[in-house]
């Protein structure tokens, strides 16, 4: 499979002068960005790359906005990717390859997916955010990454204009991590996502909730339909929508310790949910930690945690990034004070 081949611009890309970019974020922080390039086109988006009239400023790609805290105004470009597009690339014995655009939905993506007959991706159903945004953090839920169903990706190196194919060893993922997180952060604009979806499935139901969820439906037979439709149950109870409430999901990462940690903590918490994991470490429960040290339900101000999941925080209503990033550091530094684990948080700040 080949990446897409760019090719002399055709249309200009609409680009916004100092703009707020409330709608484009779902915490619904109030900041403005000197310029923001809606990007519908690979096109648009090599006539942005082009103009000079944004040379030499920062930039910032944009997806759904689901993963980024604002915590001031940014003085650059944001490039907003909207390309749209899903389509089977290719086939073999052992599976078909999907690709979606950058600016589709991801959770409609997945369901689009579900509805051609192709499993692999069910228990990432309701994630928010788009389809480009979806290996940058290598997503996850309910035991299964983008890692897992990954083929390559499609990016654009801004500095440059070139296009580059990224194959699964490229992109280094980890948990909730990738090369673009990292050593490539800021460099690349991904334009599409092709996933390897196998004929042959392997379901992952071994979380409790889901188990509890399909005897409550009555599911007799596994199907990526079944599954994906117990997933959209049980985020929809746990977690608010951001249309009613500004908020990015999980705030923390379930922090990873080393075992002997994990096992004295244990002694001292018994409750204390503890994974172990290939490496020899143990994942622990953030939403648990949080939890005990009596954040659920609380706020600061405007900033607050919700009150059915403590990994959640939320804009209670005209809350600045600022003050949510505040909230942030108070949740950590009493974890830490109780616990000695430092918690990660996943959305960028910016």
């Amino acid at each position: 499979m080949t990446p897409f081949a760019l090719e002399p611009p055709l249309s200009q890309p609409l680009i916004e002068s100092n703009v707020s970019l409330k709608p484009f974020n779902t915490f619904g922080v109030d900041v403005q960005a000197a310029g923001l390039a809606h990007l519908a086109s690979l096109d648009e988006l090599r006539a942005v790359l082009a103009d000079p009239a944004w040379q030499g400023v920062p930039r910032l790609v944009l997806g759904g906005g689901s993963n980024m805290l604002f915590t001031r105004d940014f003085p650059g470009l944001v490039l907003r990717v909207e390309l749209q597009g899903r389509t089977k690339v290719d086939e073999d014995a052992q599976a078909v390859y999907a690709r979606g655009m950058a600016g589709e939905s991801w959770h409609d993506f997945v369901q689009w997916t579900i509805a051609q007959g192709w499993a692999g991706l069910e228990n990432l159903s309701l994630i928010p955010g788009t389809v480009g945004a979806s290996p940058i953090q290598n997503i996850g839920a309910y035991g299964v990454e983008i890692k897992d169903c990954f083929h390559s990706l499609d990016a654009i190196e801004l500095a440059t204009g070139q296009l580059r194919q990224f194959l699964l060893a490229d992109c280094a993922f980890a948990y909730r991590d990738s090369v673009f997180k990292g050593a490539l952060a800021g460099r690349y604009l991904v334009v599409s996502v092709t996933f390897r979806l196998p004929k042959q499935p392997c379901w992952h139901t071994g979380y409790g909730e889901i188990q509890q969820e399909l005897a409550t439906r009555q599911v007799t037979e596994l199907s990526a339909r079944a599954i994906a439709d117990a997933v959209i149950a049980i985020r929809r109870r746990k977690l608010p929508d951001p249309a009613e409430i500004g908020n990015a999901g999980s705030f923390f990462k379930n922090p990873v310790v080393e075992a002997s940690l994990a096992a004295a903590l244990r002694e001292r918490f018994p409750a204390l949910p503890a994974y172990p994991q290939p490496d020899g470490r143990s994942k622990l429960a953030a939403g648990w930690l949080i939890d005990q040290c009596g954040w659920k339900g609380r706020s600061l101000g405007a900033a607050g945690v919700y009150e059915k999941q403590a990994l959640v925080l939320v804009n209670c209503g005209g809350a600045s990034g600022a003050d949510i990033w505040r909230l942030a550091e108070a949740i950590r530094a009493s974890v830490y004070e109780r616990f000695g684990v430092e918690l990660e948080p996943e959305p960028v700040r910016c």
